[in-house]
């Protein structure tokens, strides 16, 4: 097969393939499409291409991104871009060779992930019940806060949960995670509770909706906008408004941080990590295991701030 002619079209056949063969997300593949934009972007400017750059050329573009400041982990993201693309074409017969193939990544830094303490959560909880133009936001907002906690969803599968899976008040929640992976998730009581009055108002706004012509959503969290439902976006800002009401700051709570305190607070509770792993979607038992590092390090601060053989000596004189 020949190579194409002009950088923008190896990105879009690539991304194509990606999608169309893997299955990728679409957040997946907007990353690779950053990351092979501005790698071309940088091949340009070298005079060089996809279809020419040799390996130390390859390694002169991550050198660069070094000297950019960029961190490990973008540095890593870009070269898997690159290789990615490069197994494709040498696969596609638009190279004889696989520049790429042997060059090591920059590896990722291993920092523990934040997570919140159930106090922190409480207040999130609460707060999700005061926070809303209208009694319909409240109960939308309870919701989702109720639904993250209680499950460990990804923002991005929350947001998208279809209408049909909350309906009959379920105990086990079906999700449809990365890569298309079905799983089943059990709800808590007042999830269920969360759920159920938000079901009313959202029908009811939905029958308002369909009697003036507007045509109905599938989406448990419908919205106006392009896709249907409430973005990640949308919800990223909610959160941080629900953190500033419940007096958390906002800098410690993601969406992602309600993920981290379902794992942490059901392993902290005696919770295996086969179990969580499958609650939480993992692929590989290995990237839940970074929640017993969690564990172990607030075991830690626990036994050094109040042990008192941690505690330091007083010095003869002083008073105890």
């Amino acid at each position: 097969m020949t190579a194409p002619d002009r950088p923008e079209q190896w990105i879009a056949t690539f991304l194509e393939a990606q999608a169309a063969e893997l299955g990728a997300a679409t957040n997946t593949l907007l990353a690779y499409g950053r990351d092979l934009k501005d790698f071309a972007g940088w091949m340009a400017r070298r005079s060089d291409a996809f279809g020419t750059i040799e390996r130390d050329g390859i390694e002169s573009y991550l050198i660069d991104c070094d000297a950019q400041g960029l961190s490990r982990a973008t540095r890593a993201r870009r070269l898997s871009a690159i290789r990615q693309i490069y197994r494709f074409a040498f696969e596609e017969g638009w190279r004889a060779d696989d520049p790429a193939i042997r060059i090591k990544g920059p590896g990722r830094e291993k920092r523990l992930p934040k997570t919140l303490d159930v106090p922190e959560v409480d207040r999130l909880l609460t707060a999700a019940r005061e926070t809303g133009r209208t009694e319909a936001d409240r109960l939308r907002n309870t919701c989702l806060m109720e639904l993250l906690y209680a499950t460990g969803m990804r923002v991005s599968e929350l947001v998208a949960l279809p209408v049909t899976a909350a309906r009959g008040d379920p105990r086990m929640l079906l999700v449809l995670g990365k890569g298309g992976k079905e799983r089943m998730v059990p709800l808590s009581p007042p999830a269920r509770t969360a759920m159920a009055d938000w079901l009313i108002a959202r029908d009811a706004a939905e029958t308002q909706a369909r009697a003036k012509g507007a045509p109905g959503s599938r989406f448990l969290f419908p919205s106006r906008g392009k896709s249907g439902h409430l973005t990640r976006h949308r919800f990223y800002l909610l959160i941080k408004e629900m953190a500033v009401t419940g007096g958390v700051s906002p800098a410690k709570v993601t969406p992602h941080t309600l993920r981290h305190a379902f794992a942490t607070h059901l392993l902290a509770n005696g919770a295996d990590l086969r179990s969580i792993q499958t609650l939480l979607g993992h692929a590989d038992v290995a990237t839940t295991e970074i929640y017993t590092h969690v564990l172990d390090e607030r075991l830690s601060e626990l036994v050094h701030g109040h042990h008192p053989l941690a505690r330091t000596p007083k010095r003869d004189g002083e008073e105890t």
